[in-house]
Protein backbone atom coordinates (compact mmCIF):
# COMPACT_ATOMS: atom_id res chain seq x y z
CA UNK A 1 0.00 0.00 0.00
CA UNK A 2 0.82 3.50 -0.89
CA UNK A 3 0.16 6.11 1.06
CA UNK A 4 1.19 10.40 0.52
CA UNK A 5 1.32 11.94 3.38
CA UNK A 6 1.65 16.18 4.04
CA UNK A 7 5.15 16.51 6.11
CA UNK A 8 3.42 19.79 7.50
CA UNK A 9 4.97 23.18 6.81
CA UNK A 10 8.05 23.02 8.61
CA UNK A 11 7.91 21.91 12.42
CA UNK A 12 7.91 18.47 13.04
CA UNK A 13 5.44 18.35 15.21
CA UNK A 14 3.08 19.66 12.71
CA UNK A 15 2.51 16.25 11.19
CA UNK A 16 -1.13 14.84 11.73
CA UNK A 17 -1.07 12.16 14.15
CA UNK A 18 -2.15 9.90 11.00
CA UNK A 19 0.80 11.01 9.17
CA UNK A 20 3.38 10.53 12.22
CA UNK A 21 1.48 6.55 12.53
CA UNK A 22 2.36 5.93 9.16
CA UNK A 23 5.31 7.12 9.02
CA UNK A 24 6.39 4.86 12.30
CA UNK A 25 5.11 1.89 9.95
CA UNK A 26 6.54 2.37 6.66
CA UNK A 27 8.68 -0.08 5.20
CA UNK A 28 9.72 2.39 2.35
CA UNK A 29 9.59 6.26 2.70
CA UNK A 30 10.22 8.71 -0.25
CA UNK A 31 10.43 12.13 1.33
CA UNK A 32 10.83 15.68 -0.78
CA UNK A 33 14.50 16.06 0.83
CA UNK A 34 14.67 19.80 -0.33
CA UNK A 35 11.54 21.16 1.40
CA UNK A 36 10.66 18.07 4.33
CA UNK A 37 12.05 18.52 8.02
CA UNK A 38 14.51 15.63 8.06
CA UNK A 39 13.54 15.09 12.03
CA UNK A 40 10.32 13.68 10.59
CA UNK A 41 12.60 11.02 9.34
CA UNK A 42 12.87 9.99 13.58
CA UNK A 43 9.91 8.48 13.00
CA UNK A 44 10.49 5.84 10.91
CA UNK A 45 11.41 2.44 12.35
CA UNK A 46 15.61 1.40 11.91
CA UNK A 47 14.44 -1.15 8.84
CA UNK A 48 12.98 1.14 7.10
CA UNK A 49 14.36 2.11 3.68
CA UNK A 50 14.32 6.26 2.96
CA UNK A 51 15.12 7.85 -0.15
CA UNK A 52 15.45 11.26 -0.17
CA UNK A 53 13.56 12.47 -3.95
CA UNK A 54 14.96 15.70 -4.43
CA UNK A 55 17.92 13.42 -6.32
CA UNK A 56 15.23 11.12 -8.24
CA UNK A 57 13.39 11.87 -11.32
CA UNK A 58 9.62 10.71 -11.52
CA UNK A 59 10.72 7.74 -12.69
CA UNK A 60 13.01 6.82 -10.14
CA UNK A 61 10.29 7.29 -7.54
CA UNK A 62 7.91 5.00 -9.03
CA UNK A 63 10.38 2.41 -9.41
CA UNK A 64 11.17 2.28 -5.54
CA UNK A 65 7.07 2.51 -5.63
CA UNK A 66 6.78 -0.29 -7.57
CA UNK A 67 9.44 -2.51 -6.12
CA UNK A 68 7.65 -1.90 -2.84
CA UNK A 69 4.23 -3.14 -4.24
CA UNK A 70 5.99 -6.65 -5.45
CA UNK A 71 7.93 -6.81 -1.38
CA UNK A 72 4.18 -5.75 0.13
CA UNK A 73 5.38 -3.34 2.00
CA UNK A 74 4.03 0.16 3.06
CA UNK A 75 5.44 3.22 1.33
CA UNK A 76 4.84 6.68 2.73
CA UNK A 77 5.35 9.01 0.17
CA UNK A 78 6.18 12.33 2.17
CA UNK A 79 5.54 16.09 0.63
CA UNK A 80 6.15 19.11 2.27
CA UNK A 81 3.24 20.72 3.63
CA UNK A 82 -0.48 19.57 2.39
CA UNK A 83 0.77 17.32 -1.31
CA UNK A 84 -2.77 18.61 -2.99
CA UNK A 85 -1.10 22.32 -3.47
CA UNK A 86 2.16 22.61 -5.40
CA UNK A 87 2.46 19.02 -4.63
CA UNK A 88 2.97 16.91 -7.90
CA UNK A 89 1.07 14.08 -6.85
CA UNK A 90 -1.47 14.08 -9.48
CA UNK A 91 1.14 12.38 -11.98
CA UNK A 92 2.55 9.82 -9.39
CA UNK A 93 -1.32 8.97 -8.65
CA UNK A 94 -2.38 8.51 -12.57
CA UNK A 95 0.88 6.23 -13.44
CA UNK A 96 -0.02 4.06 -9.94
CA UNK A 97 -3.56 3.81 -11.76
CA UNK A 98 -2.27 2.51 -14.83
CA UNK A 99 -0.88 -0.17 -12.67
CA UNK A 100 -3.87 -0.97 -10.48
CA UNK A 101 -1.78 0.26 -7.74
CA UNK A 102 -3.63 1.22 -4.47
CA UNK A 103 -3.04 4.24 -2.24
CA UNK A 104 -4.50 6.82 -0.12
CA UNK A 105 -4.06 10.28 0.93
CA UNK A 106 -3.22 11.81 4.28
CA UNK A 107 -3.55 15.68 4.53
CA UNK A 108 -1.05 18.35 5.78
CA UNK A 109 -0.85 21.53 7.07
CA UNK A 110 0.04 24.47 4.18
CA UNK A 111 2.46 26.89 4.98
CA UNK A 112 -0.08 29.80 3.95
CA UNK A 113 -1.47 28.24 7.54
CA UNK A 114 1.61 27.70 9.78
CA UNK A 115 2.69 31.61 8.55
CA UNK A 116 -1.38 32.33 9.75
CA UNK A 117 -0.55 30.83 12.89
CA UNK A 118 2.44 32.86 13.55
CA UNK A 119 1.09 35.86 13.03
CA UNK A 120 -1.99 34.94 14.71
CA UNK A 121 -3.53 35.84 11.70
CA UNK A 122 -7.76 34.98 10.39
CA UNK A 123 -8.02 35.15 7.02
CA UNK A 124 -11.61 35.56 6.50
CA UNK A 125 -12.47 38.44 8.99
CA UNK A 126 -16.12 40.02 7.97
CA UNK A 127 -16.52 43.16 6.30
CA UNK A 128 -12.78 42.63 4.92
CA UNK A 129 -12.51 39.40 3.49
CA UNK A 130 -14.08 36.40 3.11
CA UNK A 131 -12.16 34.71 1.00
CA UNK A 132 -8.42 33.21 0.92
CA UNK A 133 -7.00 32.95 -2.95
CA UNK A 134 -3.98 30.63 -3.14
CA UNK A 135 -1.40 31.48 -6.16
CA UNK A 136 2.09 31.83 -7.45
CA UNK A 137 4.32 33.84 -10.28
CA UNK A 138 4.48 32.33 -13.28
CA UNK A 139 8.52 30.88 -13.07
CA UNK A 140 9.70 27.44 -14.61
CA UNK A 141 6.24 26.54 -14.36
CA UNK A 142 3.97 28.58 -16.05
CA UNK A 143 0.66 29.78 -14.57
CA UNK A 144 -3.00 29.45 -17.13
CA UNK A 145 -3.39 33.00 -18.30
CA UNK A 146 -6.53 33.52 -16.66
CA UNK A 147 -4.92 33.33 -12.91
CA UNK A 148 -2.52 36.27 -13.49
CA UNK A 149 -1.65 38.14 -10.41
CA UNK A 150 -3.59 41.13 -11.33
CA UNK A 151 -7.04 39.52 -12.09
CA UNK A 152 -6.65 38.09 -8.39
CA UNK A 153 -5.45 41.31 -6.81
CA UNK A 154 -8.81 43.03 -8.31
CA UNK A 155 -11.15 41.34 -5.83
CA UNK A 156 -9.08 42.47 -2.97
CA UNK A 157 -9.68 39.44 -1.33
CA UNK A 158 -6.89 37.92 0.91
CA UNK A 159 -3.89 36.26 -0.77
CA UNK A 160 -1.12 33.87 0.44
CA UNK A 161 1.62 33.91 -2.78
CA UNK A 162 3.91 30.70 -3.26
CA UNK A 163 7.20 30.03 -4.79
CA UNK A 164 7.65 34.10 -5.66
CA UNK A 165 10.56 34.94 -3.16
CA UNK A 166 12.42 35.35 -6.08
CA UNK A 167 10.66 37.51 -7.74
CA UNK A 168 9.15 40.40 -5.21
CA UNK A 169 9.87 43.56 -7.43
CA UNK A 170 7.74 41.82 -10.06
CA UNK A 171 5.15 40.74 -7.50
CA UNK A 172 4.46 44.06 -5.79
CA UNK A 173 4.54 45.74 -8.88
CA UNK A 174 1.82 43.42 -10.41
CA UNK A 175 -0.36 43.32 -7.00
CA UNK A 176 -0.57 47.26 -7.34
CA UNK A 177 -1.17 47.08 -10.90
CA UNK A 178 -3.92 44.57 -10.39
CA UNK A 179 -5.73 46.97 -7.74
CA UNK A 180 -4.24 46.58 -4.26
CA UNK A 181 -2.71 50.05 -2.44
CA UNK A 182 0.61 50.39 -2.54
CA UNK A 183 0.03 50.79 1.73
CA UNK A 184 -1.80 47.78 1.51
CA UNK A 185 -0.84 45.37 4.73
CA UNK A 186 1.74 42.70 3.33
CA UNK A 187 3.75 39.95 4.95
CA UNK A 188 7.25 38.01 4.13
CA UNK A 189 7.14 34.82 6.40
CA UNK A 190 10.43 32.34 5.25
CA UNK A 191 10.36 29.14 6.36
CA UNK A 192 7.18 29.10 8.24
CA UNK A 193 7.00 27.37 11.75
CA UNK A 194 10.84 26.29 11.16
CA UNK A 195 13.35 26.68 14.12
CA UNK A 196 14.98 29.69 11.42
CA UNK A 197 11.37 31.53 10.67
CA UNK A 198 11.35 35.05 9.91
CA UNK A 199 8.52 36.66 9.76
CA UNK A 200 8.21 40.69 8.71
CA UNK A 201 4.98 42.89 8.36
CA UNK A 202 5.24 45.78 5.58
CA UNK A 203 2.60 46.59 3.04
CA UNK A 204 3.20 46.06 -0.18
CA UNK A 205 5.38 48.48 -1.63
CA UNK A 206 7.66 47.33 1.17
CA UNK A 207 7.97 43.93 0.26
CA UNK A 208 10.55 44.33 -2.68
CA UNK A 209 13.18 45.89 0.40
CA UNK A 210 12.24 43.97 3.25
CA UNK A 211 13.30 41.11 0.70
CA UNK A 212 16.63 42.72 0.04
CA UNK A 213 17.14 43.49 3.45
CA UNK A 214 16.91 40.44 5.05
CA UNK A 215 18.02 38.10 2.00
CA UNK A 216 14.90 36.55 1.05
CA UNK A 217 14.95 34.86 -1.98
CA UNK A 218 13.48 31.61 -1.95
CA UNK A 219 11.17 28.99 0.93
CA UNK A 220 9.16 31.82 1.85
CA UNK A 221 5.34 33.01 1.51
CA UNK A 222 4.13 36.24 0.54
CA UNK A 223 0.49 36.98 2.00
CA UNK A 224 -1.22 39.80 1.08
CA UNK A 225 -4.84 41.89 2.41
CA UNK A 226 -6.40 44.08 4.76
CA UNK A 227 -7.17 41.11 7.37
CA UNK A 228 -3.35 41.78 8.25
CA UNK A 229 -3.72 44.80 9.85
CA UNK A 230 -6.89 43.57 11.81
CA UNK A 231 -8.43 46.87 11.60
CA UNK A 232 -12.32 47.57 10.48
CA UNK A 233 -13.65 44.20 10.50
CA UNK A 234 -17.02 43.11 11.99
CA UNK A 235 -17.55 40.90 14.97
CA UNK A 236 -19.07 37.25 13.68
CA UNK A 237 -22.66 36.95 14.37
CA UNK A 238 -22.33 33.78 14.85
CA UNK A 239 -21.62 34.25 18.61
CA UNK A 240 -23.74 37.67 18.65
CA UNK A 241 -26.47 37.41 21.48
CA UNK A 242 -29.15 38.02 19.10
CA UNK A 243 -28.13 35.12 16.92
CA UNK A 244 -29.80 31.75 17.24
CA UNK A 245 -28.48 28.53 16.43
CA UNK A 246 -29.97 24.76 16.83
CA UNK A 247 -27.13 24.94 19.53
CA UNK A 248 -28.02 28.42 21.40
CA UNK A 249 -31.38 30.20 21.82
CA UNK A 250 -31.15 34.13 21.10
CA UNK A 251 -30.58 36.33 23.98
CA UNK A 252 -32.78 39.67 24.04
Amino acid sequence: MIYFVGAGCGAADLITVRGMRLLEKADVIIYAGSLVNPELLDYAKKACKIHNSAKMTLDEVLSVMLQAEKENLITVRLHTGDQSIYGAVREQMDALDEKGIAYESCPGVSACFGAAASLNLEYTLPDVSQSLIITRMAGRTGVPEGENIESFAAHHASMAVYLSAGMMTELAERLMAGGFEPDTPAALVYKATWPEEEAYVCTVQELPRVAEEHHITKTALVLVGDVIAHRKYAKSRLYAPDFETEFRKAKS
